[in-house]
């Protein structure tokens, strides 16, 4: 009893670190994008940037996380990360100057980084080091649940709340979030063995399973990026939707939320690749339906899928990375992450200038797509060799 109640807070420590670093400090900026472009000079393309040197800290705290193996550095990163998720949201409210903005941003995502990869294999070295489901699925509803916390809050601050005053609740916030994320979470082993005294060993994939998995996942990354950082922009954008942004990056979340835990039943049922397969079709389905239609239930639709697929996809991989190297999970987690760090750094300022230039995201949507489409035939094709040699892609495969 005692261990499964220190299993969960353990667990909860994960969730809450990831209502900050990603649902607050990452994607309160997507719901309150169209309010500080109604409230201040902020347009379309410098929106876009903004997005971009978020995901640009992204990627350099994605850098540091595949090449520090050493585990109480790790911790520490990750509690520094916490520190400016809190620093970075309400630093937002206290200027308009676009260079000071873009540097918030740009740490806001190396926070992101700490909370999403570094967290993360720091929370999956200790449940395989205490014999526990070496998944984490419920550990990624926290995306999902700080999405949905972030529409939420600032649906209800817009009724009385200028866009600084909302910052600087969302940064408060965070402040009461970071004490249970930052106690929960114990201090990391660094022997190389588990509780029961099991050597921990590390099972390295092929090279061409890296490299395809790297390509893929970038995809991923551009499918996710546009229509994380446009969604509440896309919908405000149509006549037919005006209002219906918030609730629309709401059902995302919710959505969202239990999909991590549902991805790793069906990855059980099917193995991981399949897995990935199904959930790569569904997205695509997901980001190109808001194209077609301005029809609510069409757009809720593609919420739905979207958010039930986009975090699902994360969860899945990164798993199956921190699998391949128990000892220090985040080394491969940042590795496949830099692919898909690099197409959400170029994928916003795309989109921006798009939206910009045609005054839609139709187009953004389309290349968002049409990645999704390319990263579904390099699973298939991993697909194949997963059947070909189940020997060495068997630790990928199976949850």
């Amino acid at each position: 009893m005692r261990d499964q109640y220190r299993r969960a807070l353990v667990l909860s420590s994960g969730v809450i670190s990831l209502i900050l670093t990603l649902g607050i400090a990452r994607f309160g900026y997507t719901p309150l994008l169209p309010v500080m472009q109604n409230q201040t000079w902020l347009g379309d393309v410098s929106g876009g940037w903004l997005a971009t040197f978020n995901y640009i800290g992204y990627l350099c705290g994605a850098l540091v996380a595949s090449v520090v193996s050493n585990l109480v550095i790790k911790d520490y990163l990750y509690r520094l990360g916490l520190i400016v998720a809190v620093v970075t949201t309400i630093g937002m409210a206290f200027t308009e100057n676009m260079f000071i903005w873009a540097l918030l941003r740009f740490f806001a995502g190396l926070s992101s980084a700490a909370g999403l990869l570094i967290g993360s294999g720091l929370l999956l070295n200790w449940l395989i080091r205490h014999h526990h489901h070496s998944e984490l699925g419920i550990h990624f509803s926290g995306l999902g649940l700080g999405i949905a916390f972030v529409s939420v809050a600032v649906w209800i601050m817009n009724m009385s709340m200028d866009w600084r005053e909302q910052w600087i609740s969302l940064g408060i916030i965070g402040i009461l979030l970071l004490i249970p994320a930052w106690r929960w979470l114990p201090r990391p082993d660094t022997s190389g063995a588990t509780q029961s005294g099991k050597k921990l060993i590390d099972n390295p994939p092929t090279r061409r399973f890296m490299i395809l998995m790297m390509i893929a996942y970038m995809c991923v990354g551009f499918g996710y990026v546009i229509s994380a950082t446009f969604i509440v922009a896309i919908v405000e954008k149509q006549p037919a939707l005006q209002g219906q942004g918030e609730f629309i990056f709401l059902v995302i979340g919710l959505s969202a939320a239990p999909a991590c835990i549902i991805w790793d039943l069906i990855a059980r049922r099917t193995g991981v690749i399949t897995a990935l397969l199904y959930a790569f079709i569904l997205k695509t389905i997901g980001i190109i339906l808001p194209a077609f239609s301005e029809n609510l239930f069409i757009v809720l639709l593609s919420a739905i899928l979207y958010g039930g697929t986009f975090i699902g996809i994360v969860s899945l991989v990164l798993t199956m990375a921190g699998r391949f190297y128990p000892t220090k999970p985040a080394i491969l987690m940042g590795k496949f992450t830099l692919g898909y760090g690099l197409a959400q750094i170029i994928g916003p300022a795309i989109a921006g200038y798009i939206a910009d230039i045609t005054g839609s995201y139709n187009g953004a949507l389309y290349l968002a797509a049409g990645f999704m489409a390319v990263g579904t035939v390099v699973i298939v094709i991993l697909r194949q060799e997963e059947k070909a040699m189940p020997q060495q892609l068997g630790a990928s495969t199976a949850l």
